[in-house]
Parts: structure tokens; sequence; C-alpha cells
């Protein structure tokens, strides 16, 4: 299941008192095989970690993702797709090498990850993707209103207990942040394989100003083809687990 990188910050009624960070992700150790380990110190994949792939990823010169392909076959007007938390990156990577016109950029918190998608991108040869570690919402807060085209958020981390409710991505506080980067007739498509967080996004989203369900209030859509199904997702299936997409377009 892939993490997704977001934190929103929580102050009390005293504005003087210590800011809280709210994580929608937690770090995990996880192991890291040569070919990532690889991709993060080689200069040969350097063209695509925009910064610091380890640790946490500084994004204080990161407010404009469609520079980041200006040297790029595709250029800065392309197509733009931005996933959060893209794990270790096998489908980010598939819809990347099946979509070559568009730019891709992925934002992600665990160094494994990051590693394992440039080693691919890499050895694929592919010029339209841009890996950027750290925190997804800082990002999407310096970013320019009418940004990207879509934005995807696939598997987040559910958070199952209640008292952790308030870490799950989507909330109308965070999504109001992805909204405003989202160009007009863009699309914020996520999907998940737990049924509670399922019918809360629907809750959370079609309440939301500014987004409309592209299937109709309270509905779901089927998977789109350009979504590729993870081994994850086709062993939860197997096994008779559901999955559901929903697709917000930004009126």
């Amino acid at each position: 299941m892939n993490v997704e990188a977001g934190t929103v910050a929580s102050t009390e009624t005293d504005p003087s008192k210590h800011i809280r960070i709210v994580n929608t992700f937690m770090k995990r150790r996880t192991h890291m095989n040569k070919n990532a380990e690889q991709a993060l110190t080689d200069p040969e994949f350097a063209q695509y970690l925009v910064n610091n792939s380890s640790g946490d990823g500084n994004l204080d010169d990161i407010h404009d993702l469609r520079l980041l392909f200006a040297d790029t076959p595709n250029g800065c007007d392309a197509p733009l797709t931005l996933e959060i938390g893209f794990g270790l990156g096998d489908s980010f990577i598939e819809m990347a090498a099946a979509d070559p016109a568009r730019n891709f950029v992925g934002v992600e918190v665990h160094e494994p990850g990051i590693g394992k998608c440039a080693y691919m991108a890499g050895t694929q040869n592919l010029t339209n993707i841009k890996i950027i570690n750290g925190d997804a919402i800082q990002l999407l807060k310096q970013l320019p209103e009418n940004h990207i085209d879509r934005i995807q958020l696939y598997f987040p981390d559910p958070w199952q207990k209640k008292r952790h409710y308030k870490r799950r991505f989507v909330s109308p506080e965070r999504m109001a942040i992805l909204t405003h980067s989202l160009k007009q007739g863009g699309w914020f498509h996520t999907a998940t394989d737990w049924e509670h967080y399922a019918f809360w996004m629907v809750e959370v989203l079609d309440d939301l100003s500014g987004l409309s369900n592209q299937a109709g209030s309270g509905n779901f859509t089927p998977r789109p083809d350009f979504r590729s199904m993870t081994k994850f997702e086709r062993r939860g299936l197997e096994r008779g687990h559901g999955v559901w997409d929903l697709i917000y377009i930004k009126d």
C-alpha cells in the first residue's frame, strides 16, 4: 500500500502556543535494494531527483513544477500530472511510460521508493518524470493556482483507528489546498481498498466547493484504463476485496 506525503498544521486557541503538525504519513523503515541505492547516489540518475533524496526533503526552492521540465523534450507546457505518495513507483512508472507526451511529478517521503522509482525511470530512459522528496501538502501550498492538470492519490494510508482520522489525507482543509493548484477542468483521482475510507472520501469531496464528482454525487467510477493495477490490488481482488475509484473535476 502506498503512503502519501502531507502534513497540516493545527493551532490551539492561543496562537502563541506551539504549532502541532498533524502528519498524514508515517516514515517506516523499509529495505533499500542495491538498485535504489545506486539511483540515489549515481549521477546518471540525478536528472530525476529534484531535491535531496534522503532525510526530510527541502522544498524551499520548488514553486513551479512545470519549470522542472524546461530542458526536456515535452517542455513546460505539456499536460502535467502530480502523484502523491507513489510508494515503490511501479504503477507510476508504468503510467508515465504509457503516456510519454504527459509530464509526471511524483512526491514521496520514503527513500527506498524514491530510489527505486528513479532507477526504473533511468533504465527505461524516460524523460517525462521528476521525483520530489517531501511533504505533499507543503509542496501544494507553494504552487500557483490553476497549475496542475491532474493530481492522483492512490491507496493512501486509511488510518483505520478513529483517533487517527485527522491524519487522513482527504479532509476539507487539505483538499482545499489541493484544489487551489488544480487547473479548471483538472482532475483529482483517488482510489482505495478500504471501504470506510472510500465512503468517507465521497462525503468529504461531494461537499467540497469547487469540485464535481465525475460519476455523480455519491457515486464511484470504474477504474480507468490509465490507472495501472498494482500487484497488491490484483491480489486483493483475487481474495474478494473491493477497490473504489473516485474522480473529481475542478469547476
